[in-house]
């Protein structure tokens, strides 16, 4: 018999026999377990609670069925071992699924062991590189990596092997109203869509602008039109802050008022400029006001 193939049978055997095999074993952690294939019973595998998939197309899992009915199961799952007899889902979930519908009651299985966030990351990452994730759950499933995993947005980006700003487009789906975002996960709009309004700093405007995409079936191109439009409108002019009046101006105001004997104001602001206002009750009295100032 050939050593490497008897090696590989023991490595096996450890793995699926010992009652105590978990996640922190490491008398079968060498590089023949890795990678090993079993053909383990469906009713052993539970569900993987790290998951970023939320919901699965059922006619895309039923022809997912014909063919692993036709063809068999072309790419094993990944599972990693809780105790004897006891499995849990690393990736491949509508493979899983597909097999149930199909009625098999073995599926070959790669077996891993990882801790925790090792799992999580497998999990994450192979889904969003093998499964056809819509822009939500990619961008929900890269802040989770982020969050859980711990890793920062370039180390996101190697791990997928995605560009950084790719990611980073992603990620800023998840700051959109939710109103948005369950249109982007119901496939309503698209992510370019959803980048658009992105750009639209009003929570109002961006859900009225949804709607009539939706209402009137508008294109990316139109969407980024009406944001670059918005974004052309002039601004609120920005606060001036008033400052105190000086005391030496509050006596030259109050001399203004007393020879004109009407009210003055004064307003200055942080950038020294201001203005000066001198009421009057009548015409008369503005012309004389008028004849003072010019006459001097």
């Amino acid at each position: 018999m050939n050593p490497k193939k008897k090696a590989l049978g023991r490595g096996l055997s450890a793995i699926l026999e010992s009652p105590e095999t978990d996640i922190t074993s490491k008398d079968i952690s060498g590089d023949f377990v890795v990678g090993a294939i079993a053909s383990l019973p469906v009713e052993q595998i539970e569900s993987n609670p790290f998951q970023p998939r939320e919901e699965f197309n059922l006619e895309a899992l039923n022809e997912l069925a014909d063919s692993i009915r036709e063809q068999g199961i072309i790419q094993p799952i990944t599972v990693r071992k809780m105790g004897y007899d006891k499995y849990q889902l690393i990736s491949g979930e509508r493979r899983l699924k597909a097999s149930k519908i199909v009625g098999l009651t073995e599926i070959p299985c790669y077996i891993r062991i990882a801790n925790d966030q090792q799992m999580l990351e497998m999990a994450l990452v192979e889904n969003i590189q093998r499964e056809n994730l819509n822009a939500l759950e990619v961008a929900i499933s890269y802040q989770r990596l982020i969050d859980e995993c711990e890793l920062t947005q370039e180390e996101l980006s190697q791990r997928v092997g995605k560009n950084r700003s790719t990611v980073t487009n992603y990620i800023r789906l998840l700051k959109l109203p939710v109103e948005i975002q369950v249109a982007v996960r119901d496939n309503k709009i698209t992510m370019g869509h959803a980048r658009a309004l992105i750009n639209i700093d009003d929570e109002l405007t961006q859900t009225t602008i949804l709607r009539n995409i939706v209402a009137k079936d508008l294109s990316v191109r139109e969407v980024e039109e009406i944001a670059r439009n918005l974004n052309k409108q002039p601004s609120a002019p920005k606060e001036i802050t008033t400052v105190q009046i000086p005391a030496e101006v509050e006596n030259y105001r109050d001399q203004v008022a007393g020879r004109f004997n009407t009210k003055v104001n004064v307003s200055l602001n942080n950038k020294g400029k201001g203005n000066i206002v001198i009421s009057f009750t009548s015409q008369k009295q503005l012309k004389n006001i008028l004849e003072e100032l010019i006459s001097r």
